[in-house]
C-alpha cells in the first residue's frame, strides 16, 4: 500500500488520476497551488474498505494539514485530453471527517450517472479513484477560466466569476459575471451576473448557501487587478503545460490567486479560417 504523498512529488496519473498529476506538474512549474496531499487509487479503495492501516496513514496525513480541508476525486482517466468527468465525481469542501469523505469521493465513482459517462466515453477497464486532499480556499470571488473560447475557439480568454467558493458556478446555481479577455489582459467584454446566493464555510464544517447582499448582486466581483492576475496565470499555465487550451478553476483569497484544478480542454472547436 502506497502511503499519501505531497501534491509536488506526485507524477504517475495512472497511479494517483489526472487531476493529482496536473496539480503536482503546476506546483512543479512555480504556480500557487493549495498545499496538500494525494493517495492513490489503491490506498483509496483500503479506506473506503475500512482498512485500519489505511485509516491511520489517513489521518497522519491529515495532521500535516492544519485547518479545513477539500477532498476531490482523481480517477485513472479523470482531467484527461479525452474526458474530463467533469462534475461526475464528488468534491466535498471544510471536511471535518476525512475518512468519510474519501470514502465518499470512491463511491461516487460507482454513481450510475458516472458509470454511464464512463461507458459513453469509452473509459477503459474498472473505475479507479485517486483522491487529493488539499487546504481548503476560503475564498472572495472564484470560478473558471478557457484560455481558448469554448464556443468559437477563438485565441481569447473566457472567465465565469462569482462571490465565495466556486462550487456556486460549478453547480449552475448563478448567472455569474462574464468577462472576455485577449491573452495579453486587454478587456474585448464584460457582463454583470446575477450573483443571488454565494457558498461559503460553516463554521463546524461544510457548506451552506448565504445571500450575496443586495448591493453585490450585480456588482462586477472581478476589477483590474484580478484580470490581470488571471492573465498572468494562463500564461504561467503555458509556461508549464504547454500552449494547449486550458479549462482552469481559480478562486482569490484576499489578493492571492489560487489555482484549484487545471485540465486539457476536451472536444475544442477550431476556430473558421
Amino acid at each position: 500500500m502506497t502511503p499519501p504523498v505531497p501534491l509536488r512529488d506526485v507524477h504517475d496519473a495512472a497511479q494517483y488520476g489526472g487531476k493529482a498529476a496536473q496539480l503536482g506538474a503546476a506546483l512543479r512549474g512555480g504556480l500557487l497551488v493549495p498545499e496538500g496531499f494525494a493517495l492513490d487509487h489503491g490506498f483509496v479503495a483500503a479506506v473506503a474498505a475500512g482498512d485500519p492501516a489505511a485509516a491511520a496513514a489517513l489521518d497522519a496525513a491529515r495532521a500535516t494539514l492544519p485547518g479545513a480541508v477539500a477532498v476531490r476525486s482523481s480517477a485513472i482517466g479523470e482531467d484527461g485530453a479525452a474526458a474530463s468527468f467533469a462534475g461526475q465525481h464528488a468534491t466535498l469542501l471544510n471536511v471535518v471527517d476525512v475518512r468519510a469523505a474519501v470514502t465518499a469521493v470512491w463511491n461516487s465513482g460507482w454513481a450510475d450517472s458516472a458509470q454511464a459517462y464512463r461507458q459513453r466515453v469509452g473509459a477503459e477497464g474498472p473505475m479507479r479513484m485517486g483522491v487529493v486532499v488539499q487546504r481548503l480556499v476560503n475564498a472572495d470571488t472564484a470560478g473558471v477560466m478557457f484560455t481558448r473560447n469554448p464556443v468559437t475557439g477563438a485565441a481569447e480568454l473566457v472567465i465565469e466569476a462569482g462571490w465565495g467558493l466556486g462550487e456556486v458556478i460549478v453547480q449552475g446555481m448563478i448567472i455569474p459575471d462574464f468577462i472576455r479577455l485577449l491573452p495579453d489582459g486587454t478587456v474585448l467584454e464584460r457582463r454583470a451576473g446575477v450573483k443571488t446566493i454565494a457558498i461559503r464555510r460553516k463554521p463546524d464544517g461544510d457548506t451552506h448557501e448565504v445571500a450575496v447582499e443586495p448591493h453585490l448582486v450585480e456588482a462586477q466581483c472581478l476589477g483590474p487587478a484580478h484580470l490581470a492576475a488571471l492573465a498572468d496565470l494562463a500564461r504561467a499555465c503555458d509556461a508549464a503545460f504547454g500552449e494547449v487550451p486550458h479549462d482552469i478553476e481559480w478562486a482569490f483569497e484576499g489578493d492571492m490567486l489560487y489555482l484549484l484544478q487545471r485540465r486539457p480542454v476536451t472536444g475544442m472547436v477550431t476556430p473558421a479560417s
